[in-house]
Formats: structure tokens, C-alpha cells, sequence
């Protein structure tokens, strides 16, 4: 009888997972399905199904693929990615029959070569000759924002483990092409065949080192050396949980308050207070924490106060639609824009529309897109899509427990009424002359007031029912 009855590889991007497919391919009896639950296709790009089931059928029903992968005649599997779809997920990882292999990279290495393939076009290569190299920029921000999302999947992984009693085969990305530690991959998944040599197909890309490859080299050594240490490539390769966005933190100094945003807040408004409480601009307040240079600003500022800004569901979840769906800004998800025209059927525009232009992007269609976005939040929330919970929407009291992992504010406000609320933080820490606030509404506030109906509140209220629930939320209008 064999060990298992089909086996998922806990991977990311640039961590080898192509080249661990390739040799899991070359055992008889095994079959790597790729990334088999990846929201934006199907096994590979370009491919329209695998084991007979297509993109659309899986999206309906994963459970359908998952039945498939496991009837397959010999040992089946696939690659799985943070953020691939969550219901696949949560049948693996509590199925004592399904085996766990998790691969890990040091996550800098990681960082750098999914750069370097995002500008050079280049994700496998297969010949050394065509190899194409240049040299990156290290972006602090998105490498913290990286870095944390693998993090809390990591631990995800492994508190699933512990509490239903399993174990997975750990391997490093410098395993890889140690033929043993290949061959004791084949012993655990319970296979006969071994390994006689290692796929030579997909050579190695960029093997400079990293001073080579990253133009600003010392910049990133400095951002790297003001993050708490830790040995990532060690098995298990799990850090402690980092549930608050510290990064995104933003401190007063003279006044020794903190703000903690929850996403798709009123940030703008609550920075520009701060700013004009401390008489610089808003882009000049200490941001960019870690966990180690907040608890030294904490321990710096005795008598501090932290606090953040709850916004009303409707409000909130139509900021997220307008920035990270209709709106092609930084903030914007065009993966999950796309997703949610093929998928769920929004008729998104293709190309995003001026929201200030009523008569090319009417309020019509405009509710009709914000109404859909709302039911499909209802399912995403509860984990029934392939799409990731982003904390653009995520529930505003999931991301205070996130936060109390590190740190509890002192003071929840509330946006219907900041200007009091900001007025008795700031007599908390001696500062009688309060600043005014620029009013917090989100620049496309009006589109809202235009289109909303009970409809709107109703498919909110099921969307976020934790949420009104209890903060004691009312209708928006």
C-alpha cells in the first residue's frame, strides 16, 4: 500500500519548485500536475486543462481536480503557491493522505530572481547561452510586503500540521540537486523508483552574486540589517507569526502618538492631522518600522498613544473597488481584476475609466460593477474563491487581531466622527491646540452617495457581518 495518495509541493516563485517538478516527473509512477490551482490559469500558462478538467470547471468545483489528481494511476501532484486558490488548500493540509513537501529559498534570493525574471521576461531557462541578466532595484517596501505575506503562510502550514498531527519532507533550494536528498524525497512519498541523475533540462539562472546583481546593493544590506535576523533556510523553515502590518505604521514623535491603518481607511486624512500636529509634511513622519525599531520608538516614548480608524463597511469596501479594481494605480490588482471579469462576470471595462467622467463611466454601470464586487466579497471572505483575501477588504476586526499579535491600539476611532475622537487623543498627551482635520471622505466619496440603496447596505451587511456586528455599525446613509 502506498504512503499517500497524492502529494502538494508548499513552494513560492523562485524557489526551485520547476526544477523539484522536473525530477519528481522523472520517477515512474509520479506526476507533477504544475500549478494546479493557480487563480490565473491552469497547470501552466496557456494550458487549457489538466487530467481532463478545465480552468472553468475547477474554478466552479476544485474538489472536482483534487478527486482527479488523487484517482490518477500512480502517485499525483502539483505545485502550490501562497497565493493559489485557499479551498484546494484546505483539503490538503488537514488530509493525512495527501504528503506535504515544503521547499524554501532564503527569501532575499527569492526576492531577486523574481525581479530579474519580471524584467527580463525570462521565468526557465534552458539553455545557458540564451541567458539574459541585469541588474535589479531592491524595493524595501515590496520585499517587507513579500516577505510577509510567505511568512504568514509558512506559519499557516505549520499550525495545520501541529494540530492535526502530520509531518511534511522539508527540502532547502540547495538541496535540490543533491541527488540523495532527491532519492529520500522519492523513500517518503513511498515510490519505488530512484534517481540515476538529476534533470539537466533547466540550468541555473543568474549565478552572480547579489552585489552583481542589484544596483543598489548597499541601500538593500542597509534595510536588510535593521530586520530582526533569523536563519530562513533552516528546517522548518518558519518564523515567529507577523500578523501586524508594522511596516505600514506611521509615528508622531513630538506628540508620541502612532497611527496603525487598516487599509482602504481614511490614511490620507489621519497623515495629513499628524503631519500638521508635528508641522512637517506627511511623507516627512517616521514610517518604514520594523518590530525591533518600534518597541525602541515605544520605549522611547513613554506615555505614547496608538490608535487606528475603523471606516464603515460600505465606505471602505468601495474605496478598495475604486483603488485596487476599476482604478489601474500602484494600488491596483490586475490579475484580480481580471479574475473577476472572467470568472464572476463583472463587466470591467478593460481599460480602467475616468471615475470623475460621469458621461463616459456612468453611475449605472458603475453600481451595477460595485453590487457585483459586494456578492463576490461575500464568497471571498468566505473562502470560497481561488482569489486571496487581500487587506484592502479583508474584515476591519480580522486585521485588529492581526494587530494584537504585536501590539493593541490604545484608541479604535471612528471615521463618522474623527474630528471629536482625534480631539481627546490629542488631550491625552498634553496637546491642547488641535490641528483641523481635512475632511477623510475617499476622493470618489460622491460616486458612493450616488449610487447607494438598501441593495448596496444589504450586500454589504453579508459581506461584513463580523464587522457590523461589533463595531455596531448602522446604514451608511
Amino acid at each position: 500500500m502506498r504512503n499517500f495518495d497524492y502529494f502538494i509541493v508548499l513552494a513560492e516563485m523562485r524557489t526551485g519548485s520547476n526544477f523539484l517538478e522536473a525530477n519528481l516527473n522523472a520517477l515512474d509512477g509520479v506526476s507533477c500536475q504544475g500549478e494546479a490551482f493557480n487563480p490565473a490559469f491552469i497547470g501552466y500558462p496557456k494550458t487549457e486543462d489538466i487530467l481532463g478538467i478545465t480552468y472553468e470547471q475547477r474554478e466552479a468545483d476544485p474538489q472536482s481536480l483534487l478527486e482527479r489528481v488523487k484517482s490518477y494511476d500512480g502517485l499525483c501532484g502539483f505545485r502550490f503557491f501562497h497565493s493559489h486558490d485557499r479551498r484546494a488548500l484546505n483539503v490538503c493540509l488537514t488530509d493525512p493522505r495527501c504528503a506535504k513537501i515544503i521547499l524554501t529559498r532564503n527569501p532575499i534570493d527569492s526576492y531577486v530572481s523574481w525581479k530579474t525574471a519580471q524584467e527580463t521576461g525570462q521565468w526557465k531557462l534552458t539553455n545557458a547561452t540564451h541567458s539574459k541578466s541585469l541588474q535589479i532595484k531592491f524595493d524595501r517596501d515590496e520585499f517587507e510586503a513579500q516577505l510577509s505575506a510567505i511568512q504568514e503562510f509558512q506559519i499557516e502550514v505549520q499550525n495545520a500540521l501541529q494540530r492535526s498531527g502530520q509531518t511534511a519532507f522539508y527540502i532547502g533550494y540547495d538541496d535540490l540537486r543533491d541527488m540523495d536528498v532527491m532519492n529520500g524525497l522519492a523513500a517518503y512519498l513511498g515510490v519505488e523508483a530512484r534517481l540515476d541523475n538529476l534533470d539537466k533540462k533547466l540550468k541555473k539562472q543568474n549565478p552572480e552574486p547579489l552585489e552583481d546583481r542589484v544596483s543598489n546593493f548597499s541601500e538593500m544590506k542597509d534595510a536588510l540589517r535593521e530586520t530582526d535576523r533569523f536563519d530562513l533556510t533552516r528546517t522548518p523553515n518558519f518564523e515567529p507569526r507577523r500578523g501586524a502590518a508594522v511596516p505600514t505604521y506611521i509615528a508622531a514623535d513630538k506628540a508620541g502618538l502612532l497611527y496603525m491603518p487598516l487599509r482602504s481607511g481614511p490614511d490620507w486624512a489621519v497623515k495629513r492631522w499628524l503631519g500638521d500636529l508635528e508641522g512637517v509634511r506627511p511623507r516627512d513622519l517616521q514610517r518604514k518600522f520594523t518590530q525591533k525599531s518600534l518597541r525602541h520608538w515605544q520605549q522611547d516614548h513613554v506615555g505614547h498613544r496608538s490608535f487606528t480608524v475603523v471606516r464603515h463597511p460600505v465606505a471602505r469596501a468601495h474605496a478598495a473597488f475604486c483603488d485596487c479594481i476599476i482604478d489601474d494605480g500602484p494600488a491596483s490588482f490586475p490579475g484580480i481584476r481580471a479574475n473577476l471579469r472572467k470568472v464572476h462576470r463583472l463587466a470591467i471595462p478593460e481599460q480602467a475609466p475616468d471615475l470623475s467622467d460621469r458621461s463616459g463611466y456612468g453611475d449605472r454601470l458603475h453600481r451595477k460593477l460595485f453590487l457585483g464586487f459586494l456578492k463576490f466579497l461575500k464568497s471571498n471572505l468566505a473562502g470560497q474563491t481561488s482569489i486571496r483575501v487581500d487587506p484592502a477588504w479583508a474584515s476591519q476586526l480580522t486585521l485588529l487581531q492581526g494587530m494584537a499579535d504585536f501590539s493593541v491600539p490604545d484608541m479604535i476611532l471612528r471615521e463618522d466622527r474623527l474630528l471629536n475622537d482625534l480631539q481627546v487623543l490629542a488631550g491625552q498627551v498634553g496637546i491642547a491646540d488641535c490641528p483641523d482635520l481635512i475632511v477623510s471622505d475617499h476622493p470618489h466619496h460622491d460616486r458612493l452617495a450616488s449610487i447607494y440603496d438598501q441593495e448596496i447596505e444589504d450586500a454589504a451587511r453579508e459581506a461584513f457581518t463580523r464587522d457590523y456586528t461589533v463595531f455596531g455599525f448602522s446604514n451608511w446613509a
